[in-house]
């Protein structure tokens, strides 16, 4: 079957529903803010190279330790924050959608099913802990993801915000670079 998949941030949302998020959770539960020390420490060693992309976002996913009720949040988040999506994909989706992200599988989960998206890749993060189960799905991980859950699959059209979703253009059929609101062919 020939798929068309999208990069979820940037791309079918329009800003980073990761970011966003955690910025809508510390305002209705600002006992998050006590995870400030250890996100600053871990960006350090982020940045400088010394912790990988999942052990970084683990940490930063520690917020969620703190939430009362993490699908309540995210259920709430959705309702207000639908009309992020943007004006292309709402005009064009189809049957044969999915969406390849590396933001996390209960973030997206709700909004992709609302969407009619047939299928989700994303990052398995434990929505109570923070913790992975698995790879950031980011570069390289989310070319080695398509092809473990969709193995007979092709891609049809590929769209993204992001050059480091290279892996997944280099295969695809028709590859979109996606900014903002201009949508051109990807960069060879």
């Amino acid at each position: 079957m020939k798929w068309n998949i999208y990069d979820f941030d940037k791309t079918i949302y329009k800003r980073d529903s990761s970011l966003d998020f955690y910025l809508f959770c510390l305002k209705r539960q600002p006992k998050i803010l006590a995870e400030i020390p250890v996100l600053f420490i871990w960006s350090a060693l982020f940045l400088f190279r010394f912790c990988s992309k999942t052990e970084f976002k683990e940490k930063f996913y520690r917020f969620l330790r703190h939430l009362d009720s993490v699908d309540d949040m995210v259920t709430e988040f959705w309702k207000l924050n639908r009309d992020k999506i943007a004006g292309f994909y709402l005009e064009g989706n189809k049957e044969n959608d999915a969406v390849i992200s590396a933001s996390p599988e209960f973030l997206l989960q709700p909004i992709c099913a609302e969407l009619k998206i047939a299928k989700l890749i994303a990052s398995r993060v434990d929505k109570h802990t923070g913790l992975y189960q698995g790879e950031n799905c980011w570069g390289e991980e989310k070319l080695r993801r398509f092809r473990a859950e969709m193995e007979d699959a092709s891609i049809e059209t590929f769209y993204s915000d992001s050059l480091s979703d290279a892996p997944l253009a280099r295969i695809a059929e028709n590859a979109y670079l996606v900014r903002k609101k201009d949508i051109i062919p990807w960069p060879d």
